[in-house]
Order: C-alpha cells, then sequence, then structure tokens
C-alpha cells in the first residue's frame, strides 16, 4: 500500500532566526521546520566524520570504544519498537565494518554527553535552549523509584541528549516522541528521509480500538485492522549533513537513513507545549488504571500501582510531574525578583527576560490549574516541597536558578542577568508558606506570587489565552 505525500517541510538560514521568530513561527504553530546554518563550528563535524563525508568510525571505535550502548536490530520487531542489544561502541563498529547481511544495527539513544562530558562535541544552537526537561534533569531525577538502586544507572536516567549512528538502510519505525515533546536532530554526516502526519491525522495510523499504530508505514498495512492509514496524508523531508530538523509535539514519523548517518538528537519541553505533557501523562494514566482496573478490590494502594506504572512507562508519574512544575516554578519566580521590575508598568516596558518569565508562570499556572480539574484522583500521593529548605540549603536548586538566567539571558540577549540567585533571595517567597504538600497548595502558591506582578501578569495571561 502506498503513502499519499501532501508537501514538504519548510527550509530556512538558523543564521537569520532570532529566538522569538523561532518561537512565534514554529514552537507557538506546532510546526516542523529543517534549519541550516547552525553546526558550522561543531566539533563533531570536524572528528566524527572523514574528509570525505563520511562516518569516522575508527575515531569512534578508539576514543569512545568502551562505551556500553543500546543498538536497535532493524529487522526484528518486539512490541511496538526495534529489538535491543546492549554492546560496546567498539563491538557495534566491528559489526557495521563488516557489514553483516544477518542483522542491520542502529544504534540509538547515547547519552554522550553525559558520559563525556569534556569532549564538547557541539554546543545547543540557541533556538533550542529553552529546555526545561534537560536544565531539570542536569539538576534532579525527574524519577526515584524506592524499590530500585537508581544510583548505579546514573547515565541512562540522566537526559535527553543522545547520538545516533547508523549505517544506510538503518530506520525507526512510525512513533511520536517521549513525553510528546519537542525534538530536535541535527545530520553530522549522512542523509536521512522523514515522513511526518501532523496531529489533527494521528488517530488516522491507529487500530480500531485507539491502542496500537502502524508498525512501518511502507509495510503492507491491515485495512482491516488500520481501517483509516489509507486516508493520511504524509509530509516528507529529506535532511542532509549539517542540517537541523525540529520535531513538533505530537507529529508523529518515521525516519530511514538513506546514507551511514551520525546525528544528535536532543528532546525537550518548555511553555510552549507543557501542556502535550500533561495531557499524555493523564492519557497514559487513565489506560494504565483501566488495565488492572480488575485488581482494585483485591489491592491495598490501587493507586499507588497506578501511579508505578505510569512512571514505569511514560517515565514520570503525577508526583514527579507535580515536583518539577514547582521547582522550575520557583526557579522561574528567584530569577524574576533578579530582574528590574515595576508592579504597574505594562508588560511592553518589561525587559525580554521578565517578559519570558511571566510567560513561564502563565504557563505553568495553567497546566496546575487542568491538574487540580482532577484533583480527586490525581490526589497527593507522597508530594512534599520544602520551600525553606530548598531556598536556603538545596545547592542543586540553585545550580536550577543560575541556569536559567543564564539561558533566558542569552536567549533573550541580555547580558546582566544575576549571576548569583543567593543574592537575589527575597524573604517574602517564605512569608506565605514555607511548603508545598499538595496540589491546592501548588495553586494557592502560583496565585500568591503572581498576584503581586499586578497589570503585567493580567496582559501576559491575555496573551497566553488569546
Amino acid at each position: 500500500m502506498g503513502i499519499e505525500i501532501g508537501g514538504q517541510i519548510e527550509k530556512v538560514n538558523g543564521k537569520e532566526l532570532c529566538y522569538n521568530e523561532f518561537a512565534e513561527r514554529y514552537l507557538a504553530k506546532n510546526q516542523p521546520v529543517v534549519l541550516t546554518g547552525l553546526m558550522d563550528d561543531w566539533r563533531a563535524c570536524r572528528d566524527w566524520k572523514t574528509d570525505n563525508g563520511y562516518p569516522n568510525l575508527q575515531f569512534f571505535s578508539t576514543h569512545f570504544g568502551k562505551s556500553k550502548v543500546q543498538v536497535a536490530d532493524c529487522g526484528t520487531r518486539e512490541f511496538t519498537d526495534q529489538k535491543r542489544v546492549e554492546m560496546t561502541v567498539s563491538e557495534f563498529i566491528e559489526h557495521w565494518v563488516e557489514g553483516s547481511s544477518n542483522s542491520l544495527l542502529y544504534l540509538k539513544d547515547w547519552h554522550f554527553v553525559k558520559e563525556y562530558p569534556e569532549y564538547v562535541a557541539y554546543r545547543t544552537p540557541l533556538l533550542f535552549c529553552d529546555d526545561w526537561l534537560n536544565l531539570y534533569l542536569d539538576h534532579y531525577r525527574m524519577h526515584k523509584d524506592p524499590d530500585t538502586n537508581q544510583e548505579n544507572d546514573d547515565i541512562t536516567c540522566s537526559d535527553y541528549r543522545f547520538v545516533y549512528m547508523g549505517a544506510k538502510g538503518s530506520w525507526t519505525p512510525l512513533h511520536a516522541d517521549v513525553f510528546r515533546s519537542y525534538s530536535w536532530s541535527a545530520n553530522v554526516c549522512g542523509k536521512k528521509k522523514w515522513l511526518f502526519l501532523s496531529p489533527s491525522q494521528c488517530h488516522l495510523v491507529f487500530d480500531r480500538n485507539l491502542k496500537s499504530t502502524v508498525y512501518n508505514i511502507f509495510d503492507d498495512v491491515s485495512e482491516t485492522k488500520f481501517p483509516d492509514f489509507k486516508k493520511a496524508v504524509w509530509l516528507e523531508c529529506i535532511q542532509d549533513k549539517n542540517e537541523i530538523i525540529f520535531v513538533p509535539s505530537g507529529w508523529y514519523h518515521q525516519v530511514h537513513n538513506l546514507e551511514d548517518t551520525i546525528s544528535i538528537n536532543h528532546n525537550w519541553f518548555n511553555a510552549h507545549n507543557l501542556s502535550w505533557v500533561w495531557d499524555l501523562l493523564w492519557r497514559d494514566y487513565t489506560e494504565a488504571k483501566e488495565y488492572i482496573e480488575d485488581i482494585r478490590d483485591i489491592c491495598d494502594d490501587f493507586e499507588g500501582v497506578c501511579q508505578r506504572n505510569l512512571a514505569a512507562n511514560t517515565g514520570m508519574n503525577f508526583v514527579d510531574f507535580l515536583i518539577f512544575l514547582a521547582r522550575f516554578f520557583l526557579a522561574n519566580m528567584v530569577q524574576l525578583y533578579c530582574q528590574p521590575r515595576d508592579n504597574e508598568i505594562s508588560l511592553s516596558g518589561c525587559s525580554k527576560v521578565t517578559r519570558h518569565l511571566i510567560f513561564n508562570f502563565a504557563s505553568i499556572q495553567k497546566i496546575a490549574l487542568k491538574m487540580k480539574s482532577n484533583e480527586g484522583v490525581i490526589g497527593n500521593h507522597g508530594f512534599f516541597l520544602d520551600l525553606k529548605d530548598t531556598l536556603e540549603g538545596d545547592l542543586e536548586f540553585f545550580k536550577l536558578c543560575n541556569d536559567v538566567g543564564r539561558i533566558y539571558g542569552m536567549i533573550n540577549e541580555q547580558q546582566n542577568w544575576n549571576r548569583d540567585p543567593k543574592k537575589a533571595f527575597v524573604v517574602d517567597i517564605l512569608e506565605y508558606s514555607s511548603s508545598i504538600c499538595n496540589l491546592e497548595d501548588f495553586v494557592k502558591f502560583i496565585d500568591n506570587a503572581v498576584a503581586k506582578l499586578g497589570n503585567v501578569w493580567f496582559e501576559e495571561k491575555k496573551l497566553l489565552s488569546a
């Protein structure tokens, strides 16, 4: 069964875009784009490919050969993905060089940045730096499981910055990205073909029960199982070396390496797509609960089991997400105290950083209120954030604050961001409460914080709801 191609992905010179233009045209509108001109000074573009443009496999084997990585067998399906095995980089390269006809392997999800922090392979382009997910994970775990020893798994739990390596013909099945995050993928060398399906059409690739999706869109897809698949209209993109593709939230996509390829991929989310993350969490929670509904009457902690299953399947649960939101809101709040502010001035009179922080506040408040509408289900489940300890004794929190200030200073071209958030600490943060114990506390804390912003806050709320 053939697929219908209905268009191509726009290609733009990334050097000609400022962050606000990128945010307005692509983040806010959730539209894909290919960006050029952003990889010229990357060390990876010098070290990782040979003079004739092919992957420098010997370099990887020599310098990073002992690293253990996940490798997908592109010819073997396992549930909704390809079967994965663990091997060293050297073993993977040996298999690649030998060109075994038995299996085509694809190295995926290598946490290269965390494993080799001293080797600066690239700098994240400014357009992608408003990355709440990886900023947070540089200082905290998203989920802590008391039943497992996660301390021995620091690399694989640590971030969503990856290196991919695959020979011509390797591919990734149809999927939407983790957390329904944004992603960007930069081709260091080689060429990829992408097929995209917009969120408005994604129901067309699901089965009759809306439980599973098509695995490979180029297979002979069963019309009985997937009756609407042939109605889908796809966007196609050929991504060349030194090009970066932006993948918006909720866009299903399938990717094929047309040549031997190395790419750098990040997943991330921020104020623009935070609602996608919550919507996925709620959907996955509902499905997890339905799956084990028959044990409710015999289970002492049915909701706890649902939350553990949610974390296992999705990567975080309600408590993890709420703690993330609370810490990130607080970090933005601390940075706001670093900015010149006047409660009665208009939004247009604020600095770019202040407007950015207030936009973040409005986005977090919107999600907190959506969560509150389901509070009877969400409940508490062990949520507790000690604001006094966080603001006075949590060194990682102040590192997070510093990173938030640094990133927003760069994005908004404001050089005088506060480099010591402790000096910006204002005691009235704690005047309202010394802790947040549940969702209701968090919503009230947000209300109290934004009340201090006066007219500036209400103007930003209007923009966000427009």
